[in-house]
């Protein structure tokens, strides 16, 4: 089931055993026990998690290899996700003591003191994705060891290489006792695990169907889950002051990590007097920027992480011109690589439209005006991030308002940070990561009232 498959070769790299169940049975006693202690120490804690950091980017040649190999992610990225990696352990690190200082509650009536402890609540079960597999288990395990929380990290099945060095640099940093373990689980051990009740909580990074499959399982048991699902963020364009400098800005939105991305921008809502001018530029800018040979420097986008991911995509392509839409370039894939796509007239009500196209495939929509452009923008299921662009102040605090997502990035596409909480609304999830929200989903918020 675990297995690199290198995307741009197609070569099987290396296979891994899954864990037997009695493996895994020790690994959550292991962590079930590993916590209890591991929560008597912030400032050990702390001091883990920077090393935790300095690993990464010590080791980062080796790590960026392992990402151009496990998902053909060309080896500028790899390194850039990296070093972000790295800083959000720095941060967790630098901000400990605020993130689990007690919080005073003044009272309203009564003598006495009442504050709020913020305490570990156990075992934390993640199940991670593989388009970033350094990152995403930053967002999930830096902010729940810090707490005090022991993890249990379930990779993705073309993902066992960056999982077992992850586990080698935690191990180094001195979590050598069970507080992070990885499990190489198939889904039925997984949905046992869930049920442990040694497991008190999940983290879910992945698909739709994944998350309510998770959700259903967690909500048999009475378990707390964060859900980072899927998503199909517009990009609105309501106004510029330089549109070609908007257009490389939305190539780059819709194109980082070959489009492989939740938070990517999908769909591209501009309105009228700036429709035509704007298909124009994008497709030219989508069009140069060809896919190439992830191990080059200058190779600004890889091949998908698969051969399946690929087909996947050619399909829904083929289903939306189907369907009406015109195909304005691109559209074509060689194995794993796939030509930056620029599909338009797209029913708003047709089934692809209300799809999540995973990879360099943008659909460009044309809106009256302001109302209107908020009202396609709105009308998806899902609500994960957003883009909107246009020079007027006024204008931009009125339409960020109205975007029903859990984020949204005024006039930039580079506004992400590790203090910055990530996370959707409606079918993309619930929960929060980074940040102090992220650190504030597996806590116990003890309240302790002296009279």
């Amino acid at each position: 089931m675990y297995a690199v498959v290198d995307p741009a070769t197609g070569e099987t790299v290396r296979q891994f055993e899954t864990i037997t169940d009695e493996e895994l049975d020790a690994a959550i006693g292991r962590a079930d026990s590993a916590w209890r202690t591991w929560a008597g120490s912030l400032g050990e804690r702390a001091a883990a998690i920077r090393r935790v950091g300095e690993l990464h980017r010590s080791g980062a040649e080796r790590l960026t290899r392992i990402l151009m190999r496990e998902m053909g992610k060309p080896i500028s990225q790899a390194l850039g996700e990296i070093k972000f990696t790295a800083s959000i352990y720095d941060y967790y690190a630098d901000t400990a003591d605020e993130l689990v200082a007690d919080e005073a509650i003044t009272l309203r009536g009564g003598s006495g003191t009442a504050v709020v402890r913020r305490c570990p609540l156990g075992v934390i079960l993640g199940i991670m994705p593989w388009n970033y597999p350094f990152y995403q288990v930053a967002r999930f395990a830096a902010p729940n060891l810090i707490i005090g929380n022991a993890v249990l990290l379930k990779p993705a099945p073309q993902c066992p290489e960056s999982a077992l060095a992850l586990a080698e640099i935690f191990e180094e940093a001195g979590l050598d006792g069970g507080q992070y373990l990885n499990i190489l689980a198939s889904n039925d051990q997984i949905a046992r695990t869930i049920a442990d009740p040694r497991i008190r909580g999940v983290s879910l990074t992945g698909s739709e169907r994944a998350g309510a499959a998770v959700a259903e399982i967690a909500g048999r048991h009475l378990k707390k889950v964060v859900l980072e699902l899927g998503g199909s963020d517009p990009f609105i364009v309501l106004g510029t002051d330089d549109l070609d400098e908007l257009v490389r800005s939305a190539a780059s939105a819709r194109l980082a990590n070959a489009g492989q991305a939740c938070n990517a921008a999908k769909r591209f809502v501009v309105v009228d007097e700036l429709y035509e001018p704007f298909v124009e530029k994008f497709a030219a800018e989508m069009s140069a920027r060809t896919p190439g040979d992830p191990a080059l420097p200058e190779t600004a986008m890889g091949p998908l992480s698969s051969a399946a991911a690929a087909a996947r995509l050619e399909e829904q392509v083929r289903r939306a011109v189907e369907q009406g839409a015109t195909l304005v370039t691109g559209g074509r894939r060689e194995g794993c690589f796939f030509e930056p796509t620029v599909l338009t007239d797209i029913a708003p009500e047709s089934e692809v439209a209300r799809e999540e196209f995973f990879g360099p495939v943008a659909q460009v929509y044309r809106a009256r005006d302001e109302q209107h452009a908020v009202r396609l923008a709105n009308d998806i299921p899902f609500g994960l991030g957003s883009y909107v662009m246009t020079p007027d102040v006024d204008q931009a605090a009125r339409v960020a308002d109205q975007i029903e997502a859990g984020m949204v990035f005024v006039n930039t596409i580079d506004g992400e940070g590790v203090e910055l909480p990530f996370g959707g609304v409606k079918n993309s999830g619930f929960g929060r990561e980074l940040g102090r929200f992220g650190a504030d989903e597996f806590v116990n918020k003890k309240l302790i009232r002296v009279g």
